[in-house]
C-alpha cells in the first residue's frame, strides 16, 4: 500500500491539519484531502470531519452598550438613578472609571466593534452626516473587520440586538447594497433598527435585512423588552443546539437616547425626586462619586457652561417642567437596566455565567444636550432648527414620555448627568462628552470583585480585550482583505492585576471641530462649538486651547494653559500628528447642514434624480434613501382605482412628529403636511372622486427664500383643480430618523389625525397603480 493512500495516514494528516489552522488568515480553509485508491468504501477509512472550532476555553462574550447616558447618571457611578443590575454586576466584577468613548453615536459604535479609531473607520460623525472626505465617508472599510466577523470565523455564533447606526444611511433600503448591514459584517442574527434612534412604541425593526412589523398596537409593547425577549430566545437556542460552542452577543438598546419613552408602569416612579434641580444634582452626585471611590478625593466641580441657568433663578413653571423631564429620563434608564438584568438572569439560569465575559458600557457618549434650553416635546424640532417655547412644552406636559411625544430633557440635565465634568455629548474635547462608566464581569477571571480600575482606556480597547480573552489573534487578512492593525490595546491584564501599568498612553478626540489629545496624564483641548449654538465660537485656526493635568485633576477644573504654554504647544503638535495619522484632517465643523446629502457631498440613493415612481406595498423607505422634496416645489401624481367613498393613505412620509401624507377621506383627495409635530396643515378636495380609475395630482409650489419656508398646495382630479390651501411652514432639514415613506398605508405613527394610527385603519381601500414624485 502506498504511504499517501493509507486510510490511517490520511486520518492522521487530516487530524493534524485540523489542529494547525492559521487563525491570522480568515476564513480558515479545510485541509486538502488526498485521493483514495480503494474501490470499495468498506475497505477505506473515512477521514475525521473537519470544522472550525473556537479555541478551548474561549468564553461567551456579551457586549452591552447603553445609548446617551452620562458618567453621572447611574447609581453605579454615583448618580441618583437606581440601576440595580449595574450595581449588582459591579459588586461581582470591576468598575472602570477612566474609560472613554468618542462623544457621538456612530463613531463610538464603529470603534467599539473594530478596535480602530473612528476616523480610521471613516466614521468622523454619525452616518446621516457623512461627507466625501476620508475619515468621514460613513463607510467602515473592509480592512476593519468587526469583532463579530472575527469571532464567527473562529467558531463562534454571533448576534446583534438593538441599535445599529453603523451602516451608510443611503444604503438602508430594500435595494441595499447589504454588504455593510450587520448580517454581512459578521452577525449571523440581527434584530433591531438601523438608524440613530427609534420610537420605543412604534419601532422600525429589521430581522436580518427584512423589515418586520411588531405588535405596536399592544398598549404594553416596548421595543427594549421585545429586543431582550429576542436576545434571550436566541441565546437559549444556541446553547440548546450547540452547548459547547461559544457565542458573541452585541446588545445595544436604543435607550436612553431620545425619544425618552419608558413604559407607563415606570413613568411616575420618580415623582418629586428631582425638584431640587440640576445644581443640587451635580453637588450630591459628586459627593456620592467620591464616597464610592469612582472619583478621587478632592475632585472639584467645574462651573456649568454659561448657557445653563442656575436652578434657583428659574420660574416655578420652568422648575416644574424640567423636573418632570428628568423624572421621565430616570424611569427610562431604570427600565433599560432592568432589561439588562433580565438578560443576565437568563445567562445565570442557563448555567453559563462563569463561561461568559459580560461587558456593560453605560453610554456611547456623554448625556445628550440636544433638548437645548427648555427640553423638547418633539426632538425633530431640534433637527429642523425650530424653536419649542416653554409655554408649548407646559401645555402638553402630561404627554412627556408617552406615545404622544418624542421628548428630550433640557440641556441642564445633560450637564448634570455628565457630573463631575462640565460638558456633554458632542463635546469630544471634554470628558463630559467622552467618559463613560464601564462594568466587566467574568466570574472566576476577575480576581478582585467589587473593585475599581483607573487605567486610561478607550472604546478601541474593547476588541483587543475580547480577542485575548477568546484566545484568538487579531487577523492579518479577512476575506482576502489585508487588515489595518488594531489601534487599541488589550485590557485583559487589569482583570487580575490592579497595578497593571497604563497601556493606553496617547489618544486623540475630535467631533465637529471639538478636539483634544490625551498623552501620559495630560490633556490639551479646545471647545470649538457648543452643542446648543448655531455657529462655532471662532475659526478652527483661532480656537483657544486649554490644558489639564488629568492625573491630578479628574474633572478638568483647573486650566493650566497660561501656566504651562510649552506643554500646551507640545500637545497641540501631537494632536496634529495623530490627526494626520488617523484621517482626522481636514476637520469639518458643520453640524445640521450635513444632514443634507448634496450639501455634505456624500452619495445619495437618488443621485440627483428629479423623479421617483413607487408602488403599492412599498414601505419604510427611509428618508436618506428616498427622493428629497424639502425646500423646493414638488408634484405627487397618483393613478388609482376606487369605489365611491374611498378612504385611506396613498403615500405617507414619516409620522406624527413630522412628515406629509396624501390620502382620501370619504372619497375626497386630501393632503396633510405635519410640521415637526407642532401644526398640521390639511388641504382637502372640494369634490369627491367618482368610482373608477383616476389620476390624482398634488402640486406644492414652494415660496422659496430659504429653508423650511411655506407654499401653496393644489389638488387636481383628472387635471381639474379640486382644492387649494396654504402650508405656512415646512421641515427644512429632515422628517425622521426612524420612520420612512409608505405606499398604500401609513405604518408606524400617523402623519395626520384625519385617519387612524393602525395600518388596518388607514390602509387605502382602492388600488394604487403607481405614485410618482417629481421635484423641480
Amino acid at each position: 500500500m502506498h504511504l499517501f493512500t493509507s486510510s490511517f495516514t490520511i486520518a492522521v494528516l487530516l487530524s493534524t491539519a485540523a489542529f494547525a489552522q492559521d487563525r491570522t488568515r480568515l476564513p480558515m480553509t479545510s485541509p486538502d484531502v488526498p485521493k483514495y485508491t480503494e474501490l470499495d468504501a468498506r475497505d477505506a477509512e473515512a477521514p475525521p470531519p473537519w470544522s472550525i472550532e473556537a479555541p478551548e476555553g474561549a468564553p461567551n462574550v456579551v457586549l452591552v452598550l447603553i445609548d446617551d447616558m452620562g458618567f453621572g447618571h447611574s447609581s453605579t457611578f454615583g448618580g441618583p438613578i437606581p440601576m440595580e443590575t449595574a450595581d449588582a454586576l459591579a459588586e461581582e466584577g470591576l468598575r472602570f472609571t477612566r474609560f472613554h468613548t468618542t462623544a457621538l453615536c456612530s463613531p463610538t459604535r464603529a470603534s467599539l466593534l473594530t478596535g480602530r479609531n473612528h476616523h480610521s473607520n471613516n466614521m468622523g460623525s454619525i452616518t446621516e452626516s457623512a461627507t466625501a472626505f476620508p475619515g468621514n465617508t460613513g463607510i467602515i472599510p473592509e480592512s476593519s473587520a468587526t469583532i463579530a466577523e472575527v469571532l464567527k470565523l473562529n467558531g463562534y455564533n454571533t448576534a446583534q440586538f438593538g441599535k445599529n447606526h453603523e451602516t451608510a444611511s443611503w444604503e438602508v433600503s430594500n435595494s441595499g447594497p447589504f454588504t455593510r448591514w450587520p448580517i454581512y459584517r459578521g452577525f449571523e442574527k440581527f434584530f433591531g433598527f438601523m438608524g440613530g434612534e427609534t420610537n420605543q412604541f412604534y419601532p422600525a425593526v429589521y430581522d436580518g435585512t427584512t423589515k418586520i412589523e411588531v405588535d405596536s398596537e399592544d398598549p404594553d409593547y416596548h421595543f427594549t423588552e421585545d429586543m431582550t425577549d429576542q436576545a434571550i430566545a436566541w441565546m437559549k437556542s444556541q446553547k440548546s443546539l450547540t452547548p459547547d460552542k461559544p457565542f458573541f452577543m452585541y446588545y445595544a438598546p436604543g435607550a436612553t437616547h431620545a425619544p425618552h419613552q419608558p413604559p407607563a408602569s415606570y413613568i411616575d416612579r420618580y415623582k418629586g425626586k428631582f425638584d431640587d434641580g440640576w445644581d443640587a444634582y451635580r453637588e450630591k452626585t459628586l459627593a456620592r462619586q467620591i464616597e464610592l471611590g469612582v472619583v478621587p478625593e478632592g475632585t472639584q466641580l467645574p462651573p456649568k457652561p454659561e448657557f445653563i441657568k442656575d436652578w434657583d433663578t428659574l420660574s416655578d413653571l420652568e422648575k416644574e417642567i424640567f423636573a418632570r423631564q428628568m423624572e421621565i429620563f430616570a424611569a427610562f434608564a431604570e427600565h433599560t437596566d432592568d432589561q439588562v438584568g433580565r438578560l443576565y438572569a437568563a445567562i445565570e439560569d442557563l448555567g453559563i455565567a462563569e463561561d461568559t465575559l459580560f461587558i456593560y458600557i453605560l453610554g456611547d457618549n456623554g448625556a445628550s444636550p440636544e433638548g437645548v434650553a427648555n427640553g423638547l416635546l418633539n426632538e425633530n424640532t431640534y433637527f429642523n432648527n425650530v424653536e419649542e417655547t416653554l409655554d408649548e412644552v407646559a401645555q402638553q406636559l402630561d404627554k412627556l414620555g408617552t406615545r404622544d411625544s418624542f421628548s428630550h430633557f433640557a440641556a441642564g440635565w445633560a450637564v448634570a448627568g455628565s457630573t463631575p465634568f462640565k460638558w456633554t455629548k458632542r463635546i469630544a474635547s471634554n470628558f463630559g462628552g467622552t467618559r463613560n462608566g464601564m462594568i466587566v464581569v467574568w466570574p472566576g477571571h476577575v480576581t478582585e470583585p467589587d473593585a475599581v480600575r483607573s487605567q486610561f482606556s478607550h472604546v478601541i480597547d474593547i476588541a483587543p480585550t475580547i480577542y485575548e480573552a477568546a484566545k484568538v489573534p487579531a487577523p492579518d487578512v479577512v476575506n482576502g482583505v489585508t487588515q489595518k492593525p488594531l489601534e487599541g490595546f488589550s485590557m485583559l491584564e487589569t482583570f487580575t492585576n490592579p497595578a497593571t501599568p497604563e497601556f493606553h498612553k496617547t489618544q486623540y478626540f475630535e467631533i465637529v471641530g471639538n478636539r483634544a489629545i490625551y498623552h501620559d496624564g495630560w490633556v490639551a483641548a479646545t471647545v470649538h462649538s457648543e452643542p446648543w449654538a448655531d455657529a462655532p465660537r471662532t475659526t478652527l485656526a483661532d480656537d483657544i486651547w486649554e490644558l489639564y493635568n488629568v492625573d491630578e485633576d479628574f474633572s478638568q477644573s483647573n486650566d493650566l494653559a497660561t501656566e504651562q504654554p510649552e506643554k500646551l504647544e507640545e500637545l497641540k503638535v501631537l494632536f496634529m500628528s495623530e490627526a494626520e495619522k488617523y484621517n482626522v484632517l481636514p476637520i469639518d465643523d458643520r453640524t445640521i447642514e450635513r444632514l443634507d446629502a448634496a450639501t455634505a457631498g456624500r452619495p445619495s440613493l437618488m443621485d440627483g434624480r428629479k423623479s421617483l415612481t413607487v408602488y403599492e406595498g412599498m414601505y419604510r423607505m427611509m428618508e436618506n434613501a428616498f427622493i428629497n422634496v424639502k425646500n423646493q416645489s414638488s408634484t405627487y401624481t397618483a393613478e388609482v382605482e376606487v369605489d365611491e367613498g374611498a378612504n385611506g393613505v396613498i403615500l405617507a412620509m414619516a409620522g406624527k412628529f413630522g412628515g406629509y401624507s396624501l390620502y382620501m377621506m370619504d372619497g375626497k383627495p386630501a393632503f396633510t403636511y405635519n410640521w415637526v409635530g407642532k401644526e398640521q396643515y390639511d388641504i382637502i378636495s372640494d369634490t369627491a372622486v367618482p368610482a373608477g380609475e383616476h389620476t390624482l395630482r398634488f402640486e406644492f409650489a414652494y415660496d422659496g427664500g430659504g429653508l423650511g419656508k411655506g407654499g401653496t398646495l393644489s389638488i387636481f382630479i383628472d387635471d381639474e383643480k379640486a382644492g387649494e390651501g396654504r402650508i405656512e411652514n415646512t421641515n427644512g432639514y429632515m422628517y425622521s430618523l426612524d420612520e420612512g415613506a409608505d405606499v398604500g398605508f401609513d405604518e408606524g405613527t400617523n402623519v395626520s389625525d384625519n385617519y387612524g394610527i393602525a395600518v388596518h385603519d388607514n390602509a387605502f381601500t382602492g388600488t394604487i397603480n403607481f405614485v410618482r414624485i417629481d421635484v423641480e
